[in-house]
């Protein structure tokens, strides 16, 4: 690794560090506030009504809950596709219903995900996605991302790009509070469409 990779990758994960005992300070009835009001901008986006496939990473207490979006999506008859990690590759893997997302097991890390022994349709090989809802850790308000350092959505996302005729739609959701000036970049780090956060 070169010493620029290596500079990029201490401030990364120093700046994970302060964002996450940021979120760790904001009172949960905040967090519900936050939720509800970037889910009322998201089911408004027209990106999201013209959206007939979308993914959604399904939210831990520390990330800005997807739950009504999730609800929202499967009342208007859209396809879901979720998040399945295996080994070091991220799938996107269908949804079939409410019910089929309220019985999803657990991981180690206390994140619904579909059984890796679930047969599903992988969002990538059945048509594409029109709008992927993306978490992070840090955002920029013109639209970088930083993750958890594992790159999983990133390297995603450039495979979804490169395989359909038309970009998807890529929107980042965020508390607030982890919101900063500038990012630490790579050139692997893809940028995203839109971030939406509640300013107050």
């Amino acid at each position: 690794m070169s010493t620029d990779m290596s500079a990029i990758q201490q401030s990364k994960a120093l700046l994970r560090k302060q964002i996450k005992e940021n979120i760790g300070k904001i009172p949960m009835a905040d967090r519900e506030r936050q939720s509800d009001f970037v889910y009322r901008q998201l089911i408004n986006l027209p990106a999201f009504k013209n959206s007939q496939r979308i993914s959604v990473y399904l939210s831990t207490a520390d990330e800005i809950s997807t739950d009504a979006f999730v609800r929202k999506s499967f009342e208007l008859n859209k396809q879901i596709f979720v998040p399945r990690y295996r080994g070091n590759v991220m799938q996107m893997v269908k949804l079939e219903s409410l019910q089929d997302w309220e019985t999803l097991p657990l991981t180690k890390w206390l994140i619904r995900q579909p059984s890796v022994h679930d047969v599903r349709d992988d969002a990538m090989e059945t048509g594409g996605l029109d709008l992927v809802v993306a978490p992070g850790v840090g955002f920029t308000k013109d639209g970088w991302r930083m993750g958890h350092g594992k790159g999983y959505y990133d390297s995603f996302l450039t495979k979804l790009i490169a395989s359909q005729p038309k970009r998807p739609n890529i929107v980042a959701v965020c508390f607030k509070e982890q919101l900063v000036e500038n990012l630490p970049r790579h050139d692997h780090d893809v940028h995203i469409d839109q971030v939406i956060y509640s300013e107050h």
